[in-house]
């Protein structure tokens, strides 16, 4: 078999990304790092719940996660998109930008997209004041008035996570119908949770001051912070292409060491089921990653990489 020009390459420039391509270089893999720049929480002024390192913006923290991995020798970042990957005779194919770029592993880290509400002074206020995450962002709303913005019946529930810190929490469905049954119509208003069916035009205030939701009918929903939840969409291109094995919402299922149905192919992140947290990308990321060098034991690996350990399943065959 040929020899690829990387042992792994990591498709997103996120915790998971980096956090995998780590650990990559730890085990002496050559790893290259491809980053789109669509982080999910880029237009976050802070994140919470870091262990150690407390509120920090999201862009000082991936600072630090490329310089930590520049560190390494034989790792690389770039800039860019990749539009197709498919298998190849020494392990994969990445188009990227144009360019094809061989590895024998990939890790599938890109995230999610997240639908967003078409409303004046959006961008404004998106991750001051206006979140999509009650779990990363609730606490920052603690004995205020909240306004969740979105139509579908799991909002119900979503409302109610946000009574763990706000004072009040009213419904806007930008003018749909909520598609929640009677029962959850009475829930919520027995919990003081008022439904407004009417268009949100903008929102009110400078960035981070907040000051409420105007609504189509000139009334002013005052609130102090305001959450979405419309959809999210795996970012499964990529996976599909592959033949990766997805759960009905579209998330790429990994087994305990993070790979996916497809022998070579890791995914970590948002990309996958379960809790969407940084600290939790980042923690998976780095699973995906040993367990993608180790998967490299016994292999010639890329081109100027160095030997790897020999695995006891060839000694014992040899």
């Amino acid at each position: 078999m040929s020899l690829a020009t990387y042992d792994a390459v990591v498709v997103g420039g996120g915790p998971a990304g980096y956090a995998a391509a780590v650990w990559l270089a730890r085990y002496r893999r050559k790893t290259l790092v491809i980053d789109s720049g669509e982080q999910r929480n880029r237009a976050v002024d802070r994140m919470h719940g870091y262990l150690g390192l407390g509120d920090v913006e999201p862009g000082v923290l991936l600072d630090r996660a490329r310089a930590e991995l520049l560190r390494y020798d034989q790792t690389a970042v770039r800039r860019g998109l990749v539009t197709e990957v498919r298998p190849a005779p020494e392990g994969f194919h990445l188009d990227i930008d144009g360019e094809v770029v061989s590895t024998c592993r990939v890790v599938l880290a890109c995230g999610v997209t997240d639908d967003k509400p078409d409303i004046e002074g959006f961008d404004e206020h998106y991750g001051s004041s206006v979140f999509t995450c009650p779990s990363c962002d609730g606490f920052e709303g603690r004995d205020q008035d909240v306004v969740t913005l979105g139509w579908n019946e799991g909002l119900a529930d979503f409302s109610l996570h946000l009574f763990e810190w706000a004072r009040s929490v009213t419904i806007v469905t930008d003018g749909r119908r909520f598609e929640g049954d009677e029962r959850q119509r009475d829930a919520l208003a027995r919990l003081g949770i008022e439904i407004l069916e009417e268009p949100a035009v903008a929102f009110e205030g400078t960035r981070g001051d907040l000051r409420g939701v105007r609504l189509g009918d000139g009334r002013l929903v005052e609130s102090q912070m305001a959450f979405f939840s419309i959809g999210v969409r795996p970012r499964s291109e990529l996976p599909a292409q592959l033949g990766c094995k997805t759960d009905d919402e579209g998330y790429v299922l990994v087994d305990d060491g993070c790979e996916t149905s497809v022998a070579g192919v890791f995914a970590a992140g948002d990309l996958t089921p379960g809790v969407h947290l940084v600290q939790v990308a980042a923690a998976e990321g780095a699973v995906a990653g040993v367990t993608c060098a180790r998967s490299l034991r016994g292999e010639p690996g890329a081109i100027g990489s160095p030997d790897p350990s020999p695995s006891i399943e060839a000694e014992l065959s040899g």
